[in-house]
């Protein structure tokens, strides 16, 4: 680990680590002052009173408004999770295939995807969507449709980078002992680009978790929606507590998606002997000497 961050960065001396120190005070002092102006702010404006953070100690407003918001966002995630991993598998080995009419036509699907805003896409799916099944509620199809295609353009990206990142001689040796293609991306190729895909995939998941705030556009019955439409309708003057409370509970859920991430990767790593290195998402950065999963990012 000494030797990886002497190449990133030069040790710091007395002068350097007194400069850090200063500026990290400074940052320090600022960020307090930042807070302090919020917390005054908000108490000049009557925020910080009981009345109005008592709707958040009634039973009912977690039974009748959160939990099914929640729900419905976890609903959404989960939907858009599951149809987004198998678009991103699909089209992440379809853009490995040494046919022309398979690769081409799923590279185009997939970047036309990745371009698209997912607001915009939103949108269209649900404007779309009367006028080819008929009236009724499309809500749900919308944002899951929207989700699937999007993060799972980004998934598929992640795929191909994933088996890329295997050394090409575990193919070669495969093919050697007489495994036919199928047989080497099943048994060889994905059992070791699942472990080195695993961080990029689940840190797409938290994208994607948080994308689904987005229903709130098309008046999905979510936890936003709930949070910033039917609990202040209901308490007046309580959009500010329940922003911060819904905030609180996003966060929540993405730290324990990224905690759970970081389990498993460190459990598939113990179980699983890999050579293929990590994946970053794409357009992450990249810090120099990552190695071969940033050459499979740019390919």
């Amino acid at each position: 680990m000494s030797s990886q961050a002497n190449v990133l960065f030069d040790t710091p001396g007395p002068r350097a680590r007194l400069r850090n120190n200063i500026l990290t005070l400074l940052a320090t002092v600022a960020i307090l002052y930042a807070l302090y102006a919020v917390y005054a702010k908000f108490d000049a404006r009557g925020q910080w009173e009981g009345r109005i953070w008592q709707p958040f100690l009634e039973p009912y407003t977690w039974t009748g408004y959160i939990i099914p918001g929640l729900l419905g966002t976890l609903k959404a995630a989960g939907l858009g999770a599951v149809f987004a991993l198998i678009f991103g598998a699909v089209f992440g080995i379809a853009r490995l295939s040494d046919h022309r009419w398979i690769r081409l036509p799923a590279g185009m699907i997939v970047e036309t995807f990745r371009a698209i805003p997912l607001l915009l896409l939103i949108f269209f799916l649900f404007y779309l969507a009367p006028s080819v099944l008929g009236g009724g509620d499309y809500t749900l199809i919308a944002l899951v449709t929207g989700l699937a295609l999007y993060n799972g353009s980004v998934l598929a990206e992640v795929v191909r980078a994933g088996i890329r990142a295997v050394p090409r001689g575990q193919a070669e040796a495969a093919y050697a002992i007489g495994l036919r293609k199928g047989g080497v991306m099943r048994l060889v190729l994905l059992p070791q680009a699942v472990t080195a895909m695993m961080p990029a995939i689940v840190s797409q998941l938290v994208v994607l978790l948080k994308d689904t705030a987005l229903g709130y556009i098309i008046a999905y019955v979510d936890l936003l929606n709930y949070g910033f439409k039917i609990i202040p309708a209901v308490h007046f003057g309580s959009l500010i507590p329940a922003a911060i409370v819904i905030g609180v509970i996003y966060v929540g859920l993405n730290m324990a998606l990224s905690a759970l991430a970081t389990w498993l990767e460190k459990r598939s790593r113990r179980s699983r002997k890999t050579s293929a290195k990590p994946v970053v998402p794409p357009g992450a950065a990249v810090a120099p000497g990552v190695g071969s999963s940033t050459k499979a990012i740019v390919d």
